[in-house]
C-alpha cells in the first residue's frame, strides 16, 4: 500500500469567499501543498459556470472536461481551482508523440545492487491513479486511438484499473480527479481551425459526467487582468489593446485570420509595451509576425481602428514604466 493510501481533504473552503461566486457551498481541500500543486495566480479571474463545474469535480468525483476555443484559459482554469484546494494537479498533453507505454507504463533496465535488472516502471495514468492527483488530458480530441481506450477504462468513477503487463489490479484512490480540457468535443476538424483534432467515439464522449464551455472574458474583465499584470499602463490603452483582441478573434471565427489573440497574448502586448515603450512595435513583436503575410493587413486595419494609428508608424508611450 502506497503512501498516499490515506492521504485525503483535511480542511473546507467556502466557495463565496475563495473564487468570488455567490454560492454558499463549501469545498474539500488539503490544509498543505506538495510539490505537484499548481503555483497560484492572485489575479486570475475565475468564470462562475465552469468553475462550479470544476469543484464538482473535485468535491463529487465527476469527470469533467472543459471545452473552448485555444487561448480562453482551459488548463489554467483547472490549475487555479486546483492551487486554491492544494489539490496535487499534473497536466499531459496529448499529442502526437503520446503513446500507450507512457500513459500504461514499460519495462526498463535500471542498475540495481550494481546489477542492471529490468523491471517495470508505472506510466503517468496507474501513478496518478493511486495517489490525491486531478490528473488533467489537455488537447484531448488530438489524442491518438490507441491513446483513447487506455483513457476511456479510467473513466469510469471507482473502477478497477487493470495492469495487462503486470498482471496488476488498481483500485483508483478515493481521491483521485479526472478532468481534460478540448477545443471540439470530439467532432472532429469540421471547420478547418484545428488540424490534427479526432472524432471520438460516443462512447468515449459519454462518459464523461460534465462538459462545461469556456469563452473569452468580457472586455471589462479582461481589461482588469492586463491591468493587474501591468499596472503602469494607462487604462484607455489597454482598452483599445483588448479591443484589437476581440477583433483578431471575430475575424478567425470568420475565417479572415488564421490566429488570434488569446487574453495571454495580450498580456504578453503590454508587458513588451512596457520594455520598448512603443505599442506599434510591441504589437508587431508580440502578435503581428507570428501571422500568414496576406494576413498582416487585415490585422494592421485591427490596430488601425483602435488606435487611430498605422501601425508602421511608431509612437511613443508617456509615463512611468517598468
Amino acid at each position: 500500500m502506497n503512501d498516499f493510501a490515506f492521504h485525503k481533504p483535511d480542511r473546507l473552503l467556502s466557495v463565496r469567499e475563495v473564487f468570488g461566486i455567490d454560492s454558499d457551498l463549501m469545498a474539500a481541500a488539503f490544509s498543505e501543498p506538495d510539490e505537484h500543486v499548481p503555483e497560484r495566480d492572485a489575479v486570475y479571474r475565475f468564470n462562475p459556470e465552469v468553475t462550479l463545474a470544476i469543484l464538482a469535480g473535485f468535491m463529487r468525483d465527476r469527470r469533467v472536461l472543459v471545452q473552448g476555443l485555444h487561448g480562453t484559459g482551459k488548463s489554467t482554469h483547472i490549475e487555479q481551482v486546483a492551487a486554491r484546494l492544494n489539490w496535487p494537479c499534473v497536466r499531459v498533453n496529448l499529442d502526437g508523440h503520446i503513446s500507450r507505454l507512457d500513459l500504461v507504463g514499460k519495462d526498463a533496465v535500471v542498475l540495481r545492487d550494481g546489477q542492471q535488472v529490468t523491471e517495470f516502471q508505472e506510466g503517468i495514468v496507474p501513478w496518478a491513479l493511486q495517489r490525491p492527483v486531478a490528473l488533467v488530458f489537455d488537447e484531448y480530441d488530438a489524442g491518438r486511438p490507441d491513446v483513447m481506450f487506455v483513457i476511456q477504462r479510467v473513466l469510469e468513477q471507482g473502477g478497477k484499473y487493470t495492469l495487462m503487463d503486470q498482471n496488476r489490479v488498481l483500485r483508483p484512490h478515493p481521491f483521485f480527479r479526472l478532468f481534460a480540457t478540448a477545443n471540439t468535443v470530439g467532432l472532429g476538424n469540421l471547420n478547418g481551425l484545428y488540424h490534427g483534432a479526432q472524432r471520438l467515439n460516443h462512447a468515449q464522449i459519454d462518459r464523461w459526467n460534465i462538459v462545461a464551455s469556456l469563452n473569452y472574458l468580457a472586455p471589462e474583465e479582461e481589461v482588469a487582468i492586463v491591468q493587474a499584470r501591468v499596472p503602469a499602463l494607462d487604462v484607455a490603452m489597454v482598452r483599445s489593446m483588448v479591443a484589437v483582441a476581440a477583433l483578431t478573434r471575430k475575424g478567425f471565427a470568420a475565417g479572415d485570420l488564421s490566429t488570434l489573440m488569446s487574453p495571454r497574448t495580450v498580456i504578453t502586448w503590454a508587458e513588451n509595451v512596457g520594455i520598448f515603450r512603443d505599442p506599434a512595435m510591441a504589437f508587431r513583436l508580440s502578435f503581428v509576425n507570428k501571422c500568414d503575410d496576406a494576413e498582416r493587413a487585415v490585422v494592421a486595419e485591427y490596430f488601425q481602428r483602435c488606435f487611430d494609428q498605422e501601425l508602421g508608424e511608431s509612437f511613443a508611450v508617456t509615463g512611468k514604466l517598468p
